[in-house]
Formats: structure tokens, sequence, C-alpha cells
């Protein structure tokens, strides 16, 4: 598929580029649109040494200061990274759709594609927006590293802005489908440090999901769904699942938000209606159920899907490059299996296990820059909201930076009334690094 116009888009900082997404209009008016997943499967082959320890990795570990790659680097920054201007191998899901974002029929396949551009979600974001307000792209504007002109490729026969506006109207519509199905639609900031020559945090910004996250993400939900439905049932298969919610933590929740809409603003202190959202948002995903891999089936709660896997990132998870292997097998060559459901149940569990230790590590990560951070700031007076009720204290979240601190219940004293999602204003007091701990008091 060398010759059907191809894109990535993926955070500006990215190295390892695993998918890609191809288009072209059909003689009928239907879209042809691929999604290329680099093939790691190809070059990391089952009993060697690289997937022996990709295995015990289980996953790259994205910490603040630097990444700890599941495969040596050779392979995910360079063999396998869907890079511009270059041969790369994939194994792909090429959908044919129509206007209203339905799937008219697909193809698994192994391929071999040349991605023609390489965007970043910002520039995507920029052409989206530019059509949101009227603007129009020069036809010669370079955008990704080429010109309008020259994404009029075979098959690609709209300019790269046409491209990128035809994908993200389709993604809107499979996302509002899946919000229809009851897909939950809670968006966090993702935290993020700017660090100097040292490696001391000099900043602390967020960014936000936008359409051009959407885009990407709605065909790579698409790709994982298909993937697990084409596989059939009665055979050994690497699910990812998500089971429904805690119901007691669950209607803790709506008697928290009921208890907000009835009592309104408290007699001491203001609760913000962003404060409050912020609180139910926490209140919501720690009542959530941890999405594990699974050779168990039980569907996916959080994205409304009865069946799904994960496809799409073999280059920073093992059990998508399993899921590849497996593919191979039961859709490309029709070859059995000769693993049985134990023993991959067995690693399921191993991949979950390495999952939850890497997110925890890059909970600390976060939690130690934080710390770092608000070191420099100790004597200031700051506003936040109460995001935390303990015996010991309060948990108070700043509404700048985000970070975390305690207010130790010896230094609330009895006079005020305080609840989940007040504004509070705090004075920083101190900061333990090695323990990862921010001692706030109320101002």
């Amino acid at each position: 598929m060398r010759d059907v116009f191809t894109f990535t888009i993926d955070p500006a900082d990215a190295k390892d580029f695993d998918d890609a997404i191809s288009f072209a209009e059909n003689e009928d008016g239907t879209y042809q649109i691929g999604v290329h997943i680099a093939d790691v499967s190809f070059y990391v082959r089952p009993g060697t040494k690289i997937d022996d320890e990709a295995y015990q990795r289980g996953t790259s570990v994205y910490l603040v200061d630097r990444v700890l790659p599941m495969l040596p680097e050779e392979l995910c920054n360079d063999k396998c990274s869907l890079r511009p201007n270059e041969d790369k191998l994939c194994m792909s899901v090429v959908f044919t759709m129509d206007a209203n974002a339905r799937v008219l029929k697909h193809k698994v396949c192994r391929t071999v594609i040349r991605s023609n551009a390489r965007l970043n979600y910002d520039q995507a974001q920029a052409i989206i927006l530019a059509n949101q307000t009227g603007e129009t792209e020069s036809r010669e504007n370079r955008i990704g590293g080429i010109s309008e002109s020259e994404a009029m490729r075979n098959g690609g026969n709209a300019p790269l802005s046409g491209i990128i506006l035809t994908l993200n109207n389709l993604a809107s519509k499979l996302r509002a489908a899946r919000i229809a199905n009851g897909a939950l639609t809670i968006e966090q900031e993702e935290m993020r440090f700017r660090l100097d020559e040292h490696g001391h945090p000099t900043e602390i910004y967020f960014e936000s999901p936008n359409e051009a996250h959407h885009l990407i993400e709605e065909f790579m939900l698409l790709a994982n769904r298909t993937i697990a439905t084409s596989v059939g049932s009665g055979k050994p298969f690497v699910y990812r699942v998500h089971d429904l919610p805690d119901s007691d933590k669950l209607a803790e929740v709506e008697k928290f938000k009921k208890a907000s809409r009835k009592s309104g603003k408290s007699r001491y202190s203001g609760t913000s209606t962003e404060g409050l959202r912020r609180a139910i948002d926490i209140l919501t995903i720690r009542a959530q159920a941890k999405a594990v891999y699974s050779t168990y089936n039980i569907g996916h709660y959080g994205l409304a899907f009865s069946h799904y896997t994960h496809f799409t990132s073999p280059i920073r998870r093992y059990p998508d490059l399993m899921v590849h292997r497996l593919v191979e097998k039961y859709i490309l060559t029709g070859k059995k299996e000769t693993m049985t459901r134990e023993e991959m149940e067995l690693m399921c569990e191993h991949c979950s296990e390495c999952e939850q230790a890497a997110a925890q590590a890059e909970r600390d990560s976060i939690k130690l820059y934080q710390t770092i951070w608000m070191n420099d700031h100790i004597g200031e007076v700051l506003p936040g909201f109460v995001s935390g009720v303990t015996e010991f204290g309060l948990f108070v979240q700043l509404d700048e930076s985000r970070c975390e601190g305690l207010v130790h219940i010896s230094k609330i004293g009895d006079i005020k009334r305080y609840r989940l999602g007040d504004e509070v204003k705090v004075k920083v007091v101190n900061c333990d690094i090695n323990r990862s701990f921010i001692d706030f008091e109320f101002a």
C-alpha cells in the first residue's frame, strides 16, 4: 500500500510511531481507510531473547524524565517506527466506509506502507479549527513536511486538509455512536513538566484531548474492536476487558451529587462548579473497575463494547504483540494456536500486573516532580479545592498546578466545616521530597 496516501499523527516529541492511517476515495463515493500498525511480530519472534525481555517488561514505562522502553530503541524508534518516506512493514485493518461512518466491509492483512507525512496533534488540530472558523489553508502550505499539492497522491485525491477534515467528520460520528451506546466520557488533562538542563522542573502544563486526538482514538478503537470480533468464538484469545463499576462506590457518588445540589454553597466555604465537577470526576474514576487482559471475554464497560482487544500499540505493549501473533494464525493463515487457554491466561495476568506496576511508577514519578516543583513555592498562598477527606485530614488539589497536598487534622481546628469540592486557599508549609509529600495549611 505504498502508493496510497498515508500519514501519522502523534505527540510532537514522539519517536515511536506505531500507527498510521491511509485514505483514498472510491469511485462510488465510499472511502478506503487503512489503520496500519507496525508489524513488530515480524522482528520479535517467540522464544528469542528480545521476546523474553519484552514479556518480562510487559509494557514501556513513561516517567517524567525518561522512557523505559519495552523493546530496544533500534526497533521501537527505527525499524518498527512508521517514519515518513521509509518503507515499513505493518499489520493492517483496511475499512470501506460510507459518509455516515458505517463499515461496509473490512480486510485484515499484512502490508508495506510508506508514510507521506508526519503530523503532530497541534498541526492536525489547526487544520480542523481553520475549517471551523472559515479560514482556508494555502494549497502550498507545508504541513507535516509536505505541501498540499504533494498530498494529491494515487487515491488520496483530496488535499491533506480535506483528508483530515473527512476523517474528523467520520470519527465524530463514530464517537457519537459510542457515547449514545453508553460509553464513559470522562476526559482528564495530561500533566506534563518542562525540565531544565539539570532535570529540575521549571513549568507544569496540561494537555487536553482535542478533536485531533479523538480522530486517531476513534479509528484505533474501531481497529481494536474489529480484530476482537473477527477472531470468532471458541478460540483462546487476548481480550481487553473492563468489568462493571463498584455499585457501592457509585451509590456514594450519586449521594454526594444529590447532597451538593440540595445544600448548595456551604455557609463557611464556597463550592465552585469547577471544583465540584473535578471532585465528582475523581470519585467516579475511583468507582471504576481496572481494565485488564484476559482470555475470558466479559466485554468492556467503559467503551460500551461487547468485544475489545489491544492491537494498535505492539511497540509499547506486549499484549498487542500477542494479539498480532494470534491474528496471523486465526485470520491470516488459519493455523492452530498451540498455546492452551490456561497458559495464555497466565500471560494475560502477568501483562496486567506489569501494566498496573507501570501506571503506579508513572503516578509516583509525577508526584515526585510535583513535590520538587512545590518545594520552590514554600510560603506561597494558592487557591484549590478539597479533593479528598480522610480521618487524618483533608487533601487539597491546587487549581493551577493540580498538585495535591494534605492539611493535617491538627491544623484544621473546629470552627469551619469543609466538604469535598469546597473552594479553599492554602499555604505551602513543607515538602518532603524523599516521601513525595506536600504539607498545606489553610490560609
